[in-house]
């Protein structure tokens, strides 16, 4: 897409933050940034940043946050050995569930609290939005006047943003795509001459 005049940019993150010493960098037609602004077809201005800077527990406690996946994948993972051994033992069933949805209300609230700062982050620059990924929550909606997307990612969720001609933006879901009629003109003709 570069070679063909699309700007393209990469914006790393938390994941893949060793690539960050070497910003600003344009090779090959990609521009290696922190962030960009984007101008939708419909002229809205949006801040498309990866958010990790925004987050806390990133930011700050980096092993905090390590801790925190790893913990919790395997917490999923080990529930129900854990209370298969509890039934041995003769002890009762401890519901991991129940205690993790305790701890949600943290979450909830730490996302919250991310998706504000990028909204306010937007506001003070005089944007319209902002779209981020780091959370990796699809989503789209209004953080006190200002349009908030998350993207999502294609690991877990499997979505993506994209804009049509007219400037809407939509957040797509790769297994809906799958399961969607043939778009491109190619694929019509492909389509119509096996029909």
């Amino acid at each position: 897409m570069a070679r063909n005049g699309t700007d393209v940019f990469y914006l790393p993150g938390n994941h893949d933050e060793m690539f960050r010493k070497w910003m600003p960098l344009d090779i090959a037609g990609v521009h290696l940034r922190d962030e960009a602004v984007h101008v939708t077809a419909d002229g809205r201005r949006l801040l498309v940043i990866h958010g990790d800077a925004f987050d806390s527990v990133v930011r700050y406690a980096k092993f905090l946050a390590l801790l925190g996946d790893s913990a919790y994948t395997f917490a999923l993972a080990m529930n129900r050995w854990f209370n298969l051994a509890r039934r041995r033992l003769g002890l009762p069933y401890w519901s991991l569930s129940a205690w993790l949805k305790r701890q949600v209300k943290g979450a909830v609230k730490a996302i919250d609290r991310f998706e504000t700062a990028l909204a306010s982050e937007a506001r003070r620059r005089g944007l319209d939005g902002v779209v981020c990924g780091h959370i990796h929550h699809p989503e789209m909606r209004m953080v006190d006047g200002i349009e908030y997307i998350n993207d999502g990612d294609w690991v877990e969720s499997l979505s993506a943003l994209v804009e049509t001609m007219e400037g809407e933006l939509q957040i797509v879901y790769w297994t809906h795509l799958l399961d969607a009629p043939p778009t491109s003109r190619r694929a019509r003709r492909a389509a119509a001459a096996a029909a």
